[in-house]
């Protein structure tokens, strides 16, 4: 037949009828093409038996003589094939069934085929194989109402229009009974995938729309994979459920990307995937957590509702403009390691941990947390990152208490800020008895509010190697707990864990005195005072430091724990003035107060006097006769006046005067060292 027009029973005109391309018109199909030859080449429609011309280029007997030989649930085969609708339903309705009205198909074989304007699949039963592979249409296509028994293959067809997959009562919605392949198809226009169940495996990879894509309310029962998705409107899946895996890798929503109520019963996985705006998935149910390793993330991404049985990783994620994320709850772990935002963000969670290892902050960001292990090992902060514990549940979005199941600690505890810099760091409410200091750039300008706690020295009395010792009750680094608690002989202090560096004394002595200058800095003196302590000891034990420095220290520390210590310096005070009286008591007092003697001498009218004392005389005697209460009135005399640098008058013995100058120097100091903790614990 030559190519005018192509003779049917409404007289097909050729214009309605989509030619095959050049380029694959040179190409030789795996099938017997048509022997029809026209402008563009010849065509790649598949010989309807026992005809050698396509379906679209029979003659009207022959497709009349065709369609007769057709039974309800037959197969077909019609690769290559130029359709139009009208040709499409010549076709679909010798096929019908009596007794259901719905149009009975066998295995279809529609590979390349061509389609001109908006084509039709109504009410139809595929009961076998459904293919479509690199078919074209230059329209829309729809599939109402229809079943699919076995797989339905839609591999890298292209679709100028809309595409879909719906149902309309009461002819009931579209059901596939196999699995669905959409890899790398084309849709110029919105695809609506209103299946209400796909029972095997669904693979969209590739798959792209010029609009929007929905897959509200789907079932898909086996494997999920959207790798590579592109989707240029709004991409829908609320209510969608996941029996296995959903893959979203790679997958590209150019706008809003709604997720509310879907249920991920297994993996969810949207690695690599580009959320081109806001992404929601309110009230959606994760089974084994979710994964957005890589991903790039434009706006917010919202988790209002939403249940997390597993851990979530936006691992090496971009958040370009992400104002808000979260609330995240889940019993797992929220991992944002090595992840950079580029605006200011809002992160809510309460979950068992939060990782932030090598995060960067590139504007402001406030991390509100509950019930979380924080580590900020290695994070970088070029703006200012407060963390705060919440004490409170989150509030959703309906203003409603998020619910927190299988979290019972509300407490923020942060666990290491190795590596990192705290020049912009706050904290705020967080538990600081399991951080890690060392190596921290800039720990002075750290910022502490609110209440954080940090480990105690161990209370009570412990044991060092075999002798009673009762630790200073004072604020710790958990890093001295490791150092101690790795010295054998010494007990009650916290061991390091597997695989944590046990840092020296010489290395803590700088931490301690940094966190000390960042309280000083903050006008809290008192709260500085124990990272003092902390430091004295740290250099008091520095084994590398010299010996004259260190017995210096150990006297310091003796004396008044580093003049912070009121009682030990009060105590010691009241021992020398007690160890002075006594001294007295026994060997300073002489026997008897000597009396003055004075003689005269008279030379005419003049007298001259000369008055002289003798020397005190050593008491002698039981010492027990020499505890009497005179002399201790003397003795205590003679010490406080010596404590407020005044001689009292006292005739004293050469050793008691020498006990007299030991005491003015060594009680006044004590004194001063008590005034001076006194100070430092009172001073603001």
């Amino acid at each position: 037949m030559a190519g005018g027009t192509c003779p049917g029973a409404e007289g097909t005109r050729s214009t309605d009828i989509i030619s095959p391309s050049n380029a694959a018109a040179s190409e030789v199909p795996d099938w017997p093409p048509c022997d029809h030859h026209g402008a563009a080449g010849r065509c790649r429609g598949r010989r309807t038996e026992p005809h050698t011309a396509c379906l679209a280029h029979l003659g009207a007997a022959q497709r009349a003589a065709y369609h007769a030989s057709l039974l309800p649930g037959a197969d077909l085969d019609h690769r290559g094939t130029p359709f139009t609708q009208t040709l499409l339903d010549e076709l679909l309705g010798a096929l019908v069934d009596p007794v259901s009205g719905r149009h009975l198909v066998g295995r279809a074989e529609f590979d390349e085929a061509r389609f001109s304007g908006d084509v039709r699949f109504d009410r139809v039963d595929f009961t076998g194989v459904a293919s479509f592979g690199q078919a074209r249409f230059d329209g829309g296509v729809r599939f109402r109402a229809t079943r699919f028994g076995s797989d339905a293959r839609f591999g890298e067809m292209a679709v100028a229009g809309d595409v879909r997959f719906d149902g309309a009562d009461p002819h009931g919605g579209v059901r596939m009974r196999g699995g669905v392949w959409m890899a790398r198809a084309t849709i110029g226009g919105a695809l609506r995938f209103q299946v209400e169940r796909v029972d095997g495996r669904a693979v969209f990879d590739g798959l792209s729309t010029g609009g929007r894509a929905e897959f509200t309310g789907v079932v898909f029962g086996e494997v999920a994979a959207f790798t590579g998705l592109a989707v240029a409107g709004e991409a829908w899946f609320d209510g969608t459920e996941f029996l296995q895996d959903a893959r979203f890798t790679e997958a590209a929503f150019s706008r809003k990307a709604w997720f509310d109520g879907a249920v991920f019963h297994r993996g969810a996985d949207f690695g690599g995937a580009t959320l081109g705006q806001d992404v929601s998935f309110g009230d959606a149910h994760f089974g084994t957590g979710a994964v957005f390793t890589g991903a790039v993330i434009t706006r917010d991404a919202e988790f209002h509702r939403a249940v997390i049985r597993g851990d979530v990783s936006f691992r090496k994620a971009t958040f370009q403009r992400t104002a808000r994320l979260g609330p995240l709850v889940l019993p797992g772990l929220l991992d944002l390691s090595e992840a950079g935002f580029q605006s200011a963000v809002t992160i809510e969670a309460a979950t068992t941990a939060v990782r932030c290892r090598r995060t960067r902050w590139g504007s402001t960001a406030a991390l509100r947390l509950r019930h979380a292990t924080l580590d900020l090992g290695d994070a970088v902060l070029e703006f200012p990152v407060s963390v705060s514990g919440r004490s409170r549940p989150f509030v959703t979005d309906d203003g409603t208490e998020a619910e927190e199941d299988g979290l019972t600690d509300p407490r923020v505890r942060v666990v290491s800020l190795r590596g990192t810099d705290a020049a912009h760091l706050l904290l705020a409410d967080v538990d600081l008895t399991q951080c890690l200091f060392t190596e921290t750039v800039h720990l002075d300008q750290l910022r502490l509010e609110g209440r954080c706690p940090l480990p105690q020295a161990p209370p009570g009395i412990r044991l060092r190697r075999w002798r009673p010792v009762r630790w200073t009750r004072r604020r710790t680094l958990v890093e001295e707990h490791h150092w101690r608690a790795a010295r054998a002989h010494t007990t009650g202090w916290t061991h390091a864990p597997a695989g944590t560096d046990v840092r020296e004394a010489a290395a803590l002595a700088p931490v301690y005195r940094q966190l000390r200058k960042a309280l000083e800095d903050a006008k809290n003196e008192p709260g500085a005072a124990d990272f003092y302590y902390g430091e004295m000891e740290m250099r008091r034990h520095d084994h590398e430091s010299p010996w004259s420095e260190r017995a210096l220290l150990h006297l310091y520390w003796a004396a008044s724990g580093y003049g912070l210590r009121a009682m030990r310096a009060l105590g010691w005070l009241l021992l020398a003035m007690s160890a002075t009286v006594v001294a007295m008591m026994l060997w300073g007092i002489p026997k008897d107060d000597p009396l003055p003697r004075s003689t005269g001498h008279i030379s005419g009218t003049a007298i001259s006097l000369t008055t002289d004392k003798a020397d005190p005389v050593n008491p002698e005697g039981a010492y027990g006769r020499r505890m009497s209460d005179e002399r201790f009135d003397k003795a205590l005399k003679v010490v406080i006046n010596s404590v407020v640098f005044r001689s009292s008058g006292q005739d004293l013995t050469t050793t008691g005067t020498y006990v007299e100058m030991a005491s003015r120097i060594l009680e006044p100091t004590l004194i001063g060292l008590t005034a001076l903790a006194v100070r430092n614990r009172v001073k603001r």
